[in-house]
């Protein structure tokens, strides 16, 4: 379609854009029902969770507004702002009943870091067992992380071997080792994401591009990639939480 003078978009042009950002408002919000209604069967405490932070945040604002004699400017500020409070409640909620259903399943790690925001590389069963014991590889700006999920005696032997595998090619790269689990030494599901956020930064992006080069050539040489593990249970809702996220 041929634009306007300078390189301005025609009235048609506006006119299709208009209509795809309205089209995909209406997916958001369709989203996001559709997950309210699901997680409202499943959570009883989610709309008496979610009335309570725009009832207890709009009387806050309220009593501060007779303090001062702004009631009426506060007091529909206090709503407003509520009701963002419970938009939160009703997103962390649906995030923890979403890893409830994950966790303990085949493959939920792995889920999990393929959900983190940021610039991981995330490179699911790089090796693993019959038994669904797998190893994931993540690149980031901490380095190499090597996410083990299942039975702990027969990933610390995967993890070993994973670990070497990577140092070869890692230089001074740090590379930590994370299994997932609620033993001691362990990370819950739930706190993957929190967990890999919280380690140092230790290289940079061109850093994490050479280094993931070397190890996809590595792959390349290693034979056929493991399978990965299955999807866990409640991972469909997996677009409606990270619509949640952006509201």
């Amino acid at each position: 379609m041929a634009k306007g003078t300078a390189g301005k978009a025609t009235k048609e042009e506006k006119k299709a854009a208009k209509q795809a950002a309205r089209a995909a408002r209406k997916q958001r919000w369709s989203q996001i029902w559709q997950a309210f209604q699901m997680q409202r069967k499943e959570d009883k405490l989610l709309l008496p969770l979610m009335i309570g932070a725009v009832v207890v945040t709009a009387l806050i604002f309220l009593v501060i507004g007779l303090l001062i004699g702004q009631s009426w400017y506060l007091v529909p500020i206090g709503v407003i702002l509520g009701l963002a409070v419970a938009m939160i409640v009703f997103g962390r909620r649906v995030q923890k009943n979403v890893y409830a259903k994950a966790d303990g399943q085949p493959g939920a790690a792995g889920w999990a870091l393929d959900n983190m925001r940021g610039p991981w590389r995330v490179t699911q069963a790089v090796a693993g067992t019959t038994q669904l014991d797998v190893v994931h590889r993540v690149i980031g700006r901490p380095g190499v992380i090597l996410v083990a999920e299942g039975a702990s005696h027969r990933t610390k032997g995967l993890l070993a071997q994973e670990k070497k595998k990577v140092s070869r090619v890692a230089g001074q790269v740090p590379i930590y080792e994370v299994a997932i689990g609620s033993s001691e030494g362990e990370v819950e599901l739930s706190k993957l994401q929190r967990h890999m956020a919280k380690l140092p930064r230790n290289i940079d992006r061109e850093q994490m591009d050479t280094l993931e080069k070397r190890l996809a050539a590595i792959a390349g040489r290693g034979g056929p990639a493991m399978p990965k593990g299955p999807v866990p249970k409640g991972a469909q809702m997996k677009g409606m939480q990270r619509t949640v996220r952006r509201r």
